[in-house]
């Protein structure tokens, strides 16, 4: 039986500057996506934050239910949501109805979040991460069950609820994070692990055997920081000023560790030379992701970011086209992928 795995594409749905107007944004991005689907692209991520300037998806799941109208069999999935953040009952009755919309293509993927500005507003406290996301994953796991969630924790009460209706399909809960107890986390409780710039494969692995777990049963969907052109030196000139924006909001706001001891990168040259992205040619990327898939066949799912913050749609297209065209073929044969 040959190996399945869904390449895909990944969205922030981020606008600098507003330079764009939001319905334009939008429109482009669901007429990407289904283009994108044609090619032969498998599945489509979207992220979360809130309170940012520039429109970073603050809901990601009506996005998701508009995109599995557009779509007929591209998976449609979240990297990742703030499940922290989130009232856990609310979040499972949302995603079940996109489970039901999508006939059972939606995947609901999670992360711990690290923003104080979040946490503060919605009244939640960094402290509880680890305790709000074992006692959401739990009560999401009950809720799609059919029965009546009971559950008594430190930060929820739930007595005897009943959520409905109850997917026929219920999503996988895929578990994100970069620190160790996040991958030891998604290797114990998860459906697999999202995995961002290829951090953290080996400790999901390691973290596999001691939840108990072989190797087969783990699954890894790789947000993959891929520019991928048939000139990737100019390619890089194009898009250094988008990635110097994206990296260093992230470094800002902590996502590699605390802001004030994490430096700033100086330039889009540096960041994308000492950041997480990748720059290939299709055929130095052709033998990236086969080595990738080679090295890991937990690998259900290698997803790129679609375009860069205030970077035209038409660009993001152009690579799209590319790695549908140049790369994706010679990898599924490479690898002996179904198609």
């Amino acid at each position: 039986m040959s190996r399945h795995v869904n390449f895909g594409l990944w969205y922030d749905f981020r606008n600098p500057g507003n330079k764009v107007p939001f319905e334009t944004l939008y429109q482009q991005n669901l007429e990407q996506i289904a283009w994108a689907e044609t090619l032969g692209f498998g599945s489509v991520w979207l992220t979360e934050h809130h309170f940012v300037e520039d429109g970073y998806t603050p809901s990601p799941l009506v996005i998701a239910a508009a995109i599995g109208q557009r779509t007929k069999t591209m998976r449609v999935g979240t990297n990742l949501m703030l499940l922290p953040l989130a009232d856990p009952i609310r979040l499972a009755e949302d995603a079940a109805a996109l489970a039901i919309l999508t006939g059972g293509r939606f995947d609901l993927g999670v992360g711990i979040g690290y923003r104080q500005l979040e946490f503060d507003y919605f009244g939640r406290k960094l402290s509880h991460r680890p305790s709000l996301m074992e006692e959401g994953i739990s009560i999401i796991r009950q809720a799609w069950s059919g029965a009546p969630v009971v559950h008594q924790g430190k930060r929820f009460h739930v007595n005897g609820l009943t959520v409905a209706p109850r997917p026929d399909h219920p999503p996988q809960i895929l578990m994100g994070g970069m620190a160790e107890p996040a991958i030891a986390r998604a290797a114990r409780i998860g459906d697999g692990f999202l995995s961002t710039g290829g951090i953290g494969h080996d400790v999901y692995v390691d973290a596999l055997a001691a939840a108990g777990k072989t190797a087969a049963e783990g699954a890894i969907y790789a947000g993959h920081w891929g520019i991928i052109a048939e000139d990737p030196e100019r390619e890089a000139a194009a898009v250094a000023d988008y990635a110097l924006y994206q990296t260093n909001t992230y470094v800002s706001w902590g996502a590699f560790g605390p802001p004030a001891q994490t430096p700033l990168f100086a330039d889009g040259a540096s960041a994308l030379r000492d950041g997480l992205y990748e720059l290939h040619d299709g055929n130095s990327a052709v033998d990236a992701l086969t080595q990738l898939l080679n090295s890991y066949p937990q690998i259900k799912d290698i997803h790129f970011w679609a375009q860069f913050p205030g970077e035209p749609v038409s660009a993001g297209s152009k690579r799209i086209e590319y790695i549908a065209g140049h790369v994706l073929p010679r990898v599924r044969r490479n690898v002996g992928l179904a198609d």
